[in-house]
């Protein structure tokens, strides 16, 4: 039975000219697992966003959207409402209420079911999630996480038939994006639930879903099961490098036989391909010492007077013109050091110092003046104006000029709402903000949030050329593999404490679970590989073995 169909959906925003979908048209039987990847700003939230008859955008469009047969326009209220299931990219977007149990209940209030079925149904949906604890907390106090879990929750407990999902572990840790990602398998193997996963985050997904759509400038260009589409997929296709490492070392080091889509599947087949006579690569040359530029002492930081600590002695330096990745689970205390380290916050005990001066001495806005510029996890807070090319003029009205290296093309955003971009975009309209205000050190929070695979190196391309001139990044991150690839050192924050710090190599082959996917792949067959680059090299050196 078909549960979700679009048939040649075209779609063009109000001032624009151009389509921001084209002649889509695919379909999705009942109990369907599909995964939705393309590049930023392709048309995939829209695209989602079409499926839901509350959320659809206002534009022009031609073209049909149908559930189960019936067109989403067409559909009883009550229908839209309950049995197409939404799950934003913001956790805090989608949470109405001030208890957990409060916003479980919410859907189902407004739907008017009686109230015993909904006490019943929220036992039910607590004990399922793992949720009992939580109940009469209020959502602001849980993690990222427990947040999204709480979105899925609230939305599952209406027993809704078809759910969508927007880059639901865009702001996850890697732990809590697998506990998701493994929720969604369950609750697609154990009820039969239609899912529509748009994510960039491939890896994970890509071995448990049915169906993988490929979108590229507004229309679906690959469609089928995984393991078909990727044997078809070009070199040269954007989404290419993006794809699972396992996927990724199977190509570039010519690998015989079925492709692996998984980390067991590498392990199993891949390897034994190549002999193991060097089990390491040589030790990339140190990096040159120098002063630090951020340096943290004994730091300690709490919200509420009689709250527990948010940072408890928190001792580490960033070095100037270094990148450095601080990496660590939700609530860690990992946005909290950057806003002590911008000034936004004070601690209550230690210090912290920015080019040697102790941030309490940077008078008036010396501190924000070509010194310390900081880019927030939710970029939105950055905006302020009414189109993205009004936002860059108020930092430099010359932003043409000084953005001339920008890799990024910015033209098609500057006549935007910023509010009216998909959110990978609204990083690089943000992250192009914040370069014109020419800091020192630059704090930035999952600057790789929302991006694809092609624009996260455009990015690093960005950090590479600001740490060239002298300038010195602090990055907190979720993307391990981002970090593997691209820091000069890495740190865990666990409990507001720095754990441990050491370039990406030694820091990620010594980790079990926040690692990369080169590292489990190839553990116990070569040492201290953590990127696929770091594999495909070590295969090549080694050669294969002789059958």
């Amino acid at each position: 039975m078909e549960a979700l169909a679009f048939s040649h959906l075209t779609a063009v925003y109000p001032e624009s000219d151009r389509p921001v979908l084209r002649d889509v048209s695919f379909s999705l039987e009942a109990g369907e697992f599909a995964v939705l990847c393309g590049a930023t700003g392709c048309g995939k939230t829209t695209l989602l966003r079409f499926a839901k008859r509350e959320l659809t955008p206002r534009c022009t469009h031609t073209g049909t959207v149908t559930f189960c047969g019936t067109a989403v326009e067409a559909l009883e209220a009550r229908t839209a409402a309950a049995q197409i299931g939404f799950v934003m990219q913001h956790p805090e977007q989608q949470i109405v209420t001030d208890r957990v149990w409060h916003e479980l209940a919410f859907g189902l209030e407004n739907l008017g079911v009686p109230q015993a079925v909904i006490r019943r149904r929220i036992a039910e949906i607590a004990s399922y999630f793992g949720m009992e604890d939580w109940l009469t907390k209020d959502p602001a106090s849980l993690s990222g996480g427990q947040k999204q879990i709480l979105n899925l929750a609230s939305v599952m407990i209406m027993q809704p038939a078809l759910l969508l999902l927007d880059e639901p572990t865009a702001q996850l840790d890697p732990l809590a994006a697998a506990d998701f990602l493994t929720t969604l398998q369950r609750l697609n193997r154990d009820f039969s639930v239609t899912i529509l996963l748009a994510e960039h985050r491939l890896g994970a997904v890509i071995p448990i879903a049915d169906r993988l759509l490929v979108m590229e400038n507004g229309a679906l260009t690959a469609d089928g099961s995984p393991r078909s589409v990727l044997e078809k997929l070009p070199e040269n296709a954007p989404v290419m490098a993006g794809m699972p490492a396992p996927v990724q070392l199977f190509r570039a080091v010519g690998g015989s036989g079925v492709c692996p889509l998984s980390v067991s599947d590498a392990r199993r087949t891949l390897l034994p391909q190549f002999r193991a006579e060097i089990r390491t690569l040589p030790e990339p040359a140190p990096r040159p010492e120098t002063e630090p530029a951020l340096a943290f002492s004994g730091v300690y930081f709490r919200y509420q007077r009689r709250a527990a600590d948010v940072l408890s002695d928190l001792t580490f330096s960033v070095q100037t013109g270094e990148l450095y990745c601080l990496i660590g689970g939700n609530g860690a205390g990992k946005s909290t050091a950057l806003a002590l380290a911008s000034g936004v916050l004070r601690a209550y005990a230690g210090t912290v110092r920015v080019f040697g001066k102790k941030i309490a001495d940077y008078k008036q806005r010396s501190l924000h003046q070509g010194c310390v510029t900081l880019l927030p996890q939710d970029v939105q807070t950055v905006f302020l104006k009414n189109t993205v090319a009004e936002e860059l003029a108020e930092i430099d009205r010359d932003y043409p000029a000084a953005l001339k290296d920008f890799p990024f093309d910015l033209s098609a955003m500057l006549p935007m709402h910023p509010y009216d971009l998909s959110g990978g975009q609204q990083q690089i309209a943000a992250l192009a903000k914040v370069m014109l205000t020419k800091p020192r050190l630059l704090l930035l929070d999952e600057p790789t949030k929302g991006l694809d695979a092609q624009s996260k190196k455009l990015l690093a391309d960005v950090l590479y050329g600001l740490t060239e001139r002298g300038v010195t990044l602090l990055v907190v991150t979720h993307d391990i593999e981002f970090a593997a690839e691209h820091a000069d050192r890495c740190g865990f924050l666990s409990q507001g404490a720095l754990i441990s710090s050491d370039t990406p190599r030694r820091f990620f082959s010594e980790n079990v679970f926040y690692t990369t996917a080169v590292s489990r792949m190839t553990r116990g067959k070569y040492d201290g590989a953590v990127t696929v680059a770091d594999a495909v090299a070590l295969c090549k050196l080694n050669g294969r073995e002789e059958r």
